[in-house]
């Protein structure tokens, strides 16, 4: 039951967040449409992210993720999200508008990953980091997909939003008839708001959500600018710019795809050999390569794309291990709540790594850019190496006890 639910749950959460996928994959047709400034484009991307952090931030304070069934805060979310969203494929024919619906379904979004995440956990204890590594791993190849889409050119826009919304409201009907409880689910949550500063106070549970922030600070940012560094060092390289656009595309879906393999790869050895050694050595990996990469910058394509893949393989790969550890240090009755904060801190960060990207790029050029990321790996480093000092280390999942 639990491997039928294990695949079926990841399916769904890819279904269901193909809602903010979309933003990125309409973007280009929209600028082209209504004759977006550079801004205006940004930020209708950004506006999903921000209706996140709000959700996240909301759900968070009234624990709605544990009071509330997970399954069915899953499936209204993904089915209301997918009202937000199809409006705009619908009935929207200007930027205001569509940024509001965006937000409005970046909302919603904040019900449908973190409850995502507490179902797979009900199913698993020994293999969890396995399990959520496994759904993870689905949302990453889903964020690559828009790259490949501007390669094989990517459907009228309007059916393309429809299409995400539908792919929402069939995650919700699989998560409400084919996803059931699972053997580790806790009952009996009430609503305490105190419980946000029980978490943060918590050491455990504090270190773990540091490792989590100095992940995001760099994850994120890579992948939202890797196509840009892509396609400024093949043109600098001497690729011809239609051929540079192609390839830097292609090398964007292949960088950020790879990390879903990562995850999974990454859950199975946490499970056997802990989560604290398996997020050190992906952000030592992912780290280094924040301070190499400029260093290939506009030669070799081929040396450049093999270190972004082992990049792109390294840099998410721990991340459902921060997941996985809260689901284990956390107050059993309010992992849902654990999970969102963890959720709604790192999503937070990253509106500010994402940005100030640009602002590297100026002062320093691409060539070193990246490397002033690698302070995130870094903070998250010390904070997991911490924790794996900590008697409370013994909970987590493939710690030596």
């Amino acid at each position: 039951m639990k491997w039928r639910v294990l695949f079926i749950l990841s399916a769904a959460e890819l279904l269901g967040m193909v809602l903010w996928f979309s933003a990125s994959a309409v973007t280009p047709a929209l600028t082209a449409e209504w004759h977006l400034t550079d801004a205006s484009s940004a930020w209708l991307t950004m506006s999903v992210q921000v209706g996140f952090v709000v959700g996240t931030l909301l759900s968070a304070l009234l624990n709605l993720s544990d009071i509330f069934n997970a399954r069915y805060l899953f499936a209204v979310s993904a089915f209301v999200g997918a009202v937000f969203n199809g409006a705009i494929g619908i009935f929207v024919d200007s930027i205001g508008q569509a940024l509001i619906l965006r937000f409005l379904t970046g909302l919603c979004l904040a019900g449908v990953y973190p409850p995502g995440m507490k179902i797979m956990a009900t199913w698993f204890k020994a293999g969890r980091g396995m399990a959520i590594g496994m759904l993870v791993g689905a949302l990453t190849v889903g964020s690559a997909s828009p790259h490949l889409l501007k390669v094989i050119g990517s459907p009228n826009w309007r059916s393309l939003m429809v299409v995400a919304s539908i792919s929402s409201i069939i995650a919700g009907v699989m998560c409400l008839i084919f996803v059931k409880d699972g053997p580790y689910q806790s009952k009996g949550a009430k609503f305490d708001w105190r419980f946000i500063g029980r978490a943060l106070g918590d050491q455990g549970t504090r270190l773990a959500n540091f490792g989590y922030l100095g992940h995001m600070w760099e994850l994120y940012a890579v992948w939202t600018w890797i196509p840009a560094f892509l396609l400024a060092s093949f043109e600098t390289s001497g690729i011809a710019a239609d051929t540079a656009v192609t390839w830097a595309a292609i090398g964007a879906f292949a960088v950020i795809g790879i990390g879903g393999v990562g995850c999974v790869f990454a859950g199975v050895i946490a499970d056997r050999y802990g989560r604290t050694t398996i997020t050190i050595l992906s952000m030592l990996i992912s780290g280094t390569c924040c301070i190499i990469v400029g260093l290939l910058y506009g030669g070799s394509p081929v040396a450049l794309l093999i270190l972004c893949l082992i990049w792109g393989f390294a840099i998410v790969a721990d991340s459902a291990q921060f997941s996985a550890t809260i689901t284990e240090l956390a107050e059993p009755e309010y992992v849902g709540t654990a999970l969102t904060l963890q959720t709604c801190l790192g999503f937070t960060l990253t509106l500010a790594s994402i940005r100030l990207m640009p602002i590297f790029v100026n002062q320093v050029t691409w060539r070193w850019a990246f490397s002033l990321l690698a302070i995130g790996p870094v903070f998250g480093v010390l904070s997991m190496y911490r924790l794996k000092l900590l008697p409370v280390a013994a909970k987590i999942g493939g710690e030596k006890k």
